[in-house]
């Protein structure tokens, strides 16, 4: 499967989520292993475990990215310019960097207009303080209202093969050369088909859910999220599975 691109930066398409992530050593060793394996997207959240995930990422690659982009989200609880700001310099603290290469607005705040929301973090992006922008938890018309403001790199929202809600912001982002990234992309009920297709290809059946992912759209790059060095590896592994047009179409 070849690389999309974040930018000019070609990422491998499975990324590593981190929402259970916290701040131990063993935790730190863990994030530089898998840069290691060759992850190249690391996606986190001013909200995860409380902030420990970004300062156990910040901690494992204070020395070196080696070409890994690290995303993380903002705006969770509110979109206000003011609460965005300080949550991006937080997130910048907790990182140990000076430019997040890719931060997203975590949801639309229903309370705040998205143009103000975005607003504020294209100033940051304006100032190289974050590099790509992007939105999570959106519609198509959310997206194209966000596009108005900034330039959005990203769309991050639920979808897999059994929740399939985003189909057309699948393919909207395929269209226009945005990176879509499916979170939760293994938590589905696929019912017996996925285990009957793992057969022949010698794989379990969360890689052939995640291979089904990177065949729907060529803009696809999941985030698995896993604490496991295995299940790192078993990840990696999915992106050399190749459904046939038969298998696809029975998972679809």
């Amino acid at each position: 499967m070849a690389a999309v691109t974040l930018g000019e930066t070609p990422l491998t398409r499975i990324g590593l989520g981190t929402n259970r992530l916290t701040n131990t050593p063993e935790n730190v060793a863990f994030v530089r292993d898998a840069v290691a394996a060759g992850i190249r997207l690391i996606d986190s959240a001013h909200t995860y475990t409380g902030g420990e995930s970004e300062q156990t990422i910040g901690t494992a690659l204070s020395s070196s990215r080696d070409g890994c982009v690290v995303a993380t989200k903002g705006g969770y609880g509110s979109g206000r310019p003011e609460v965005l700001g300080a949550e991006i310099d937080e997130s910048l603290r907790r990182l140990r960097t000076d430019s997040i290469e890719l931060y997203y607005l975590h949801k639309p705040d229903p309370e705040t207009p998205l143009q103000e929301s975005l607003g504020a973090i294209d100033e940051y992006r304006r100032r190289g303080a974050i590099q790509h922008i992007g939105v999570s938890n959106v519609s198509v018309a959310e997206i194209e209202r966000a596009r108005e403001v900034a330039p959005i790199a990203a769309v991050q929202n639920h979808y897999n093969l059994s929740e399939r809600t985003h189909d057309d912001v699948v393919d909207y982002c395929a269209d226009n050369d945005i990176v879509f990234v499916p979170y939760f992309p293994l938590r589905a009920d696929a019912g017996p088909a996925v285990a009957e297709i793992a057969k022949p290809h010698g794989a379990t059946p969360q890689q052939i859910a995640l291979a089904w992912l990177l065949r729907r759209s060529p803009a696809t790059l999941p985030i698995p999220g896993t604490l496991s060095p295995e299940h790192l590896r078993e990840n990696l592994a999915a992106v050399d599975i190749e459904l046939t047009d038969e298998e696809f179409e029975a998972l679809r």
